[in-house]
């Protein structure tokens, strides 16, 4: 085997993969932070692309909406194969996460609220904490989580999907400027097109597979899609998500494997290799010069308690409630501690938390305070989330339990 194809093969590991986007994420802060920091903003803010198209982005925008598209559609194909063949099949063990997720979202709300409902400036930033940055969830996961049960890695997966589309539709509601009903329309009619060529066997399906590779047709449409999604104002990931879970997960006659697998096995090292590196590069990077009254500010106290404490009530929280209340039940093999550590996990904001903020503050010293806010609980969950998974770790690989790799 070539060096290169180790190095693919290599990619397609969590590990290696989480390993590497924190990191980038570690180097983006220290130079974001050094004397060289005006280079980094000079990086990230270099815009190029078709103005006409009105993609002429930042790099930074390029990489959190058009590269970690990628990544997204590494998810929403891994939940369709998980909700088809794996342990989102049963309804009852996957209503825990979903109903989790929300209280991840409620909770630390309402304690922003709580906490700024005296200041109208302040209060504008009540959609914050509500947040989790997926990527960065699942490579502290995969990084200290070696032995914890496969199960609590879709569990995970479930709940950061549910929290980024309720993410995504208060951004759309509350946040954003203006939604293009038209475009939405055709990105809607894009994804229409995409599932029946997937799932269809219609002569049109037939008949343009049948005369064309089908990666040319799927690549154009993807892109098609995206461009419509990021026009409408919607975040664009989220059509990234949705062709994931348009992926048909079952080979036909003459495939050897489904087309679900066979995309994830092309793209999962570029995500790992290109789309979540470049991305953590241009996000993570986070100046908080002028920062120094921060602890005087509720907002930063909205976020920190939001994100630290709101994200583990909500989340472990809903899910014991709902496993209490109704049929829905975990994985046998997951223990409510589990659970907590991913609670714990939740708390990583970064992205779409520092998304909501600039959309949220214009004045600097509000802004500067929410980023401050967001880097401390992030950094602050994924250490305790990594001590809390690491002794679970150890305690699953001690009692036999499932070793695979999350």
């Amino acid at each position: 085997m070539s060096a290169f194809a180790r190095m693919i093969a290599a990619l397609r590991s969590d590990v290696v993969s989480g390993s590497l986007l924190i990191g980038v994420a570690a180097f983006a802060l220290i130079w974001a932070t050094s004397p060289l920091s005006a280079s980094y903003e000079a990086v990230r803010s270099f815009t190029f692309g078709p103005a006409a198209l009105h993609l002429d982005l930042p790099l930074h925008v390029w990489a959190s909406d058009g590269l970690l598209a990628v990544f997204f559609f590494i998810v929403g194909n891994e939940l369709k194969q998980e909700i088809r063949h794996g342990e989102l099949r049963n309804p009852r063990r996957a209503a825990v996460p979903i109903v989790a997720a929300l209280g991840g979202v409620l909770v630390p709300a309402v304690i922003f609220l709580a906490i700024n409902v005296t200041d109208p400036e302040a209060v504008r930033g009540w959609g914050i904490p509500m947040a989790t940055d997926i990527a960065f969830a699942l490579a502290v996961l995969a990084v200290v989580g070696r032995h914890l049960p496969g199960s609590l890695r879709t569990f995970l997966l479930t709940l950061a999907t549910v929290d980024d589309m309720c993410a995504v539709v208060v951004i759309a509601v509350f946040y954003a400027k203006g939604l293009s009903w038209l475009a939405l329309a055709a990105a809607v009619a894009g994804l229409a097109m995409f599932g029946y060529l997937q799932n269809g066997r219609g002569r049109l399906a037939l008949w343009l597979l049948t005369r064309i590779p089908g990666w040319p047709i799927y690549g154009i449409l993807a892109v098609v899609i995206w461009a419509f999604a990021h026009a409408s104002g919607v975040h664009a990931t989220i059509s990234a998500v949705a062709m994931g879970l348009l992926m048909r997960t079952k080979a036909r006659a003459g495939e050897t494997v489904s087309p679900s697998q066979r995309a994830e096995h092309a793209l999962r090292p570029v995500a790992a290799g290109v789309s979540l590196p470049v991305f953590a590069l241009m996000s993570t990077g986070i100046s908080v010069s002028g920062a120094e009254g921060i602890w005087s500010s509720t907002i930063t106290w909205g976020i920190l308690i939001g994100l630290v404490v709101g994200k583990l009530v909500g989340i472990l929280g809903g899910g014991w409630l709902t496993a209490r209340l109704t049929s829905a039940h975990l994985n046998p093999r997951l223990a409510w501690a589990d659970i907590a550590g991913i609670a714990v996990l939740g708390g990583i904001g970064f992205t779409v938390s520092l998304l909501v903020s600039e959309l949220s503050y214009t004045r600097i010293e509000a802004l500067t305070d929410a980023k401050a806010a967001i880097l401390l609980a992030s950094t602050t969950s994924a250490l305790v989330a990594a001590i809390v998974l690491t002794a679970r770790s150890r305690h699953h690989r001690v009692a036999g339990g499932d070793t695979k790799s999350p």
